[in-house]
């Protein structure tokens, strides 16, 4: 019987078997993810949650670690405490015409101190109202930021309000809930109060009392872009009361959902977090994520997860899976095919290798070099590939040294030995004529071409670029009639070693005298500052080259970075190497994070800055 249902050709037994297991595999996998995509959904919402959660804890317990510290502030303060001391018998602070104990200054001074600390504190914008008092009479000092808030008889009304007793006698802070502002009586705002004793600086004498007061926006802030679908619900727990988190504000209710039962599997959750099984009013199922505020006793956030948001993630958790078992099945119908075109297939891969090798790409493919007789076909296209980049790299090469070859023959074109020598005499004749000017533009003239000429390498020492920029300087400082002047400020000494290209600090202190300081018509500075800095990267050498002149545009930074050789004078050797060349050359080198980067104020500055590597040149 299993002889019949088995196919009798080989194409009929790839089919079958193919078809079997793609089936199989199509099964486990629908079984395997719809399971393990429910839990990671779930997963997935309670971390979010509990992630939402914990950066708002963290935010509100910054604050109020804020607060708390300033209310400790108010009472261990010894200006407060001299105040406090100093009216004890006063029914209030006197006006300036009736002071005869001199008593006013120090109200001014304490309040002007405390005033201070208060928009000193990080968090003073939740701090709606701060009140200290010897708790008699009048006496006592307040801050209110907003002009609304003042009111000549705080400290009595205070005094008076229903949560004071509770808060004044504990012995540390006490949170009981919030409670309505005791300043307003029309719809009044709710507000956590903190309410501490002040004592005597010796002794445990109580000698008055602080008031701060806390508007509830310090929890409704951090929710205002609060990511809450439609179904779910925040609540703030504290001192025993939940308050349910609207978008103007806080809410007292009764809570909203029985049966909390604690669920204790989930070990992903972080330390302090809890998760519930609830039961809500209308007897459905619900997950809540409570998570408590860091170090305030009894302060919680908690939210109710969002079943739709649930729902329409596993849908579409469903549409992935059903995606992936049609790929699947589409795999196993391309296996079947594919199966019966093993001759094809090599043939396919040999034309692909050809036409790879047409469009220049010449990466050997070893997958092509089978064991059998096509194998040796794509051996010999592998062969042949490797041989055309061993000619394309040997055409490279012998280009690189013609082109190095012409460079050498340009600078040739003048013997420097013959230059030197007949300015060498011109200097002697300037001198025995006792035209010095012309000696010294002469022979920094001879050094100037002798250095441009007595080498070919890309790279010198900063010494050596920084001998040719004053050999260049002085013979600029005579055309200018000496109005021009320059600085260096080089760090350390091991600064001369280091390795810096051919030709790049000349072209940038061109580009300050000709277009920063000529321009502006005045004498002008330049200032040459070479030092080493750290980075994640390493040691790098940093050169800036700074003048006083007309300063750059945005746009014209722009364009200098951009400035390509073949837009220059070929004719003029250093107008030969400008800026965007030395930028080029250097980024060509180690890469588009160095190069020279611009900084210019118009008509005050401009500051050309290179960083590069840190490399010491060897002594050759």
């Amino acid at each position: 019987m299993w002889k019949k249902l088995i196919p009798g050709t080989i194409r009929g037994k790839i089919m079958a078997i193919t078809a079997l297991i793609t089936l199989l595999i199509t099964i486990l996998t629908t079984t395997v993810c719809f399971s393990v995509f429910q839990s990671f959904l779930r997963k997935n919402q309670i971390q979010a949650t509990e992630f939402s959660l914990q950066v708002v804890s963290s935010n509100i317990t910054q604050d109020m670690n804020d607060i708390i510290y300033f209310s400790k502030w108010c009472g261990s303060n010894r200006d407060i405490i001299q105040f406090l001391e100093g009216y004890q018998d006063e029914p209030k602070i006197p006006i300036a015409s009736n002071d005869t104990d001199n008593l006013r200054p120090l109200a001014l001074s304490t309040y002007d101190r405390l005033k201070e600390e208060y928009y000193h504190t990080r968090a003073y914008e939740y701090i709606s109202r701060v009140i200290v008092t010897t708790g008699k009479g009048n006496t006592y000092l307040q801050v209110a930021p907003l002009a609304n808030y003042s009111n000549t008889m705080a400290s009595k009304i205070v005094a008076e309000s229903s949560f004071f007793s509770q808060l004044y006698e504990s012995r540390d802070y006490l949170w009981i809930g919030l409670v309505s502002e005791p300043f307003s009586k029309v719809n009044p705002q709710l507000i956590i109060p903190v309410v501490r004793p002040v004592y005597n600086e010796f002794n445990s004498e109580i000698i008055g009392w602080s008031y701060v007061e806390i508007p509830s926006d310090i929890v409704t802030d951090y929710f205002a872009s609060y990511p809450l679908a439609e179904d779910s619900q925040l609540f703030f727990t504290q001192g025993g009361y939940t308050y349910g988190i609207r978008k103007n504000g806080l809410e007292k209710l009764d809570t909203p959902y029985t049966n909390p039962e604690r669920i204790t599997k989930d070990t992903f959750l972080s330390k302090g977090t809890e998760l519930y099984n609830i039961t809500m009013e209308n007897g459905s199922t619900r997950v809540l994520v409570r998570r408590p505020v860091e170090n305030m006793d009894g302060w919680y956030l908690s939210q109710i997860l969002s079943e739709e948001q649930f729902a329409q993630q596993r849908q579409l958790y469903l549409l992935l899976i059903l995606a992936i078992c049609g790929v699947i099945i589409s795999l196993g119908i391309i296996l079947m095919f594919t199966l019966t075109r093993i001759i094809v297939e090599p043939i396919k891969k040999l034309c692909g290798q050809i036409d790879n090798i047409s469009e220049g790409n010449f990466v050997r493919a070893p997958e092509i070099e089978w064991n059998h007789e096509l194998g040796q076909v794509g051996r010999g296209i592998n062969n042949m590939s490797e041989n055309i980049v061993t000619l394309m790299n040997k055409r490279v090469s012998d280009e690189k040294q013609k082109k190095d070859l012409e460079y050498q023959i340009l600078q040739s074109q003048i013997n420097p030995h013959f230059l030197y020598n007949t300015l060498n005499s011109i200097k002697w004749m300037a001198t025995i004529q006792n035209a010095t000017g012309i000696a010294d533009m002469t022979t920094a003239l001879a050094r100037l071409l002798k250095s441009v000429s007595k080498g070919t390498g890309s790279m010198v020492p900063l010494r050596e670029e920084l001998a040719l920029i004053k050999d260049y300087f002085l013979i600029q400082q005579y055309r200018y009639g000496g109005s021009v002047s320059i600085e260096y400020h080089i760090l350390s000494e091991d600064l001369y070693d280091c390795q810096i290209h051919r030709f790049t600090l000349q072209p940038i202190i061109e580009n300050a005298l000709f277009h920063g300081i000529e321009p502006k018509g005045t004498a002008g500075l330049i200032t040459v500052t070479a030092e080493a800095v750290d980075s994640p990267d390493g040691k790098l050498l940093k050169i800036s080259i700074t003048d006083d002149g007309v300063g750059m545009t945005e746009d014209m930074i722009r364009e200098v970075l951009r400035e390509d050789v073949t837009d220059q004078n070929k004719t003029e050797f250093f107008r030969h190497v400008g800026i965007g060349n030395v930028n080029k050359r250097i980024q060509h080198d180690f890469g588009p994070e160095y190069g020279i980067t611009i900084e210019s104020q118009p008509g005050v500055y401009t500051t050309m800055t290179i960083i590069r590597p840190y490399i010491i040149m060897e002594n050759e």
